[in-house]
């Protein structure tokens, strides 16, 4: 496990021993405030823990202080290339934390203000070294955007920031490709403490980007190299929060939410439509927090035993389904109110785990 410090965003903790953290970014125009309230407001639903808002002109750094307004208690990323005075406006607005990269913000006096109003605040900095942005001389250096021209970017970026007193930082070094990505964070590791905001970048649309998202961040994080992370993917935000949950469960780095067990399904299937019976259950659990292990089989040769393992579930039969808490059979429902009947022990179990957890606080005497 990799030893970084910690550093605070809002009320959260990176790196210093602390759990990861999800992140993701919004989607809409940041200057419509109304919009974009919305959709953070979804993304906190699905799980988001830190919000990262994209802020490229004036009316997008005004938006901040509106959108900070009406959700106060969602740590914020303000997203800055190459105006400082965007970086004062979102830090007048009441972000959370910049991402920027000192290095391209122009004159040495531009970064002291930025840097000074971000200490001021105690608004950490994130470094973002994105492979397809490199500086024009590192890649006349190393013929390419390499792990180790990322990594030369990302020192250069710290140093400008530690001259200046600034520690507060956490560092990403992205790229579109799983190997650049995954050398550069393992070079990187070696040489500093800073805790690293895990990401491969442009990962491309829900499945291909779900996939090399995976493997990328499943390598780093199953070695224990990273914080907090971000699934970046052509798709709507939720969607990014979603995957990332799902790469944190499968390595048992959180829970959170329903986990689905469904067998791939073969010529054993006595179910025809399972595949969309099994969707609409999740979907239909999607906003449980509460850490739930359900399994859904598509005949008797697996499914008992899996259900055995799982605090609810069901295995399809002939035109039936069977549902079976902690592995006991409870009761046979006809296979077309399978959904309803699922999702109803579902919410019949989490009020269950809910009383137990009330029954179990301790009781104050005064």
């Amino acid at each position: 496990m990799r030893k970084s410090r910690a550093v605070k965003v809002k009320d959260l903790q990176i790196g210093g021993g602390a759990r990861v953290v999800v992140q993701s970014m919004t989607k809409t125009d940041t200057a419509d405030v109304g919009a974009t309230v919305a959709q953070i407001e979804d993304m906190v639903r699905s799980g988001c823990e830190i919000v990262r808002l994209a802020v490229p002109d004036n009316d997008a750094a005004v938006a901040l202080k509106e959108i900070r307004k009406r959700v106060p208690d969602v740590p914020i990323v303000a997203d800055i290339h190459f105006h400082y005075k965007l970086a004062l406006l979102a830090l007048d607005a009441g972000i959370d934390k910049l991402r920027l990269n000192p290095g391209n913000i122009g004159k040495h006096e531009r970064i002291v203000e930025v840097v000074r109003a971000a200490q001021a605040q105690k608004v950490p900095i994130r470094i973002g070294v994105n492979g397809g942005s490199l500086e024009k001389d590192l890649l006349q250096k190393y013929g390419t955007a390499t792990p180790e021209a990322m990594v030369e970017s990302a020192l250069r970026h710290i140093q400008i920031l530690e001259d200046l007193g600034f520690t507060d930082t956490i560092v990403s070094l992205k790229a579109s490709d799983v190997h650049r990505t995954v050398d550069a964070y393992r070079l990187l590791a070696q040489k500093v403490d800073y805790p690293f905001h895990l990401g491969v970048t442009e990962a491309g649309t829900a499945f291909t980007g779900t996939v090399k998202s995976a493997i990328g961040l499943g390598i780093l994080l199953n070695e224990g190299i990273g914080d907090t992370i971000r699934v970046s993917l052509a798709a709507e935000p939720q969607e990014e929060v979603r995957v990332a949950w799902e790469i944190l469960k499968s390595l048992e780095l959180r829970t959170r939410g329903v986990t689905v067990v469904a067998c791939p399904t073969c010529g054993r299937l006595d179910v025809d439509n399972f595949v969309e019976i099994v969707t609409e259950i999740e979907r239909r659990l999607a906003h449980v927090e509460e850490p739930l292990h359900l399994s859904i089989m598509g005949c008797a040769v697996n499914g008992p035993g899996e259900a055995h393992d799982s605090q609810l579930g069901v295995t399809f039969g002939r035109g039936v389904g069977m549902i079976f808490k902690d592995g006991v059979p409870m009761r046979k429902v006809a296979g077309e109110d399978i959904v309803e009947a699922f999702v109803m022990e579902t919410e019949k179990l989490l009020a269950e785990i809910e009383a137990k957890k009330t029954t179990a606080e301790p009781v104050l005497v005064s």
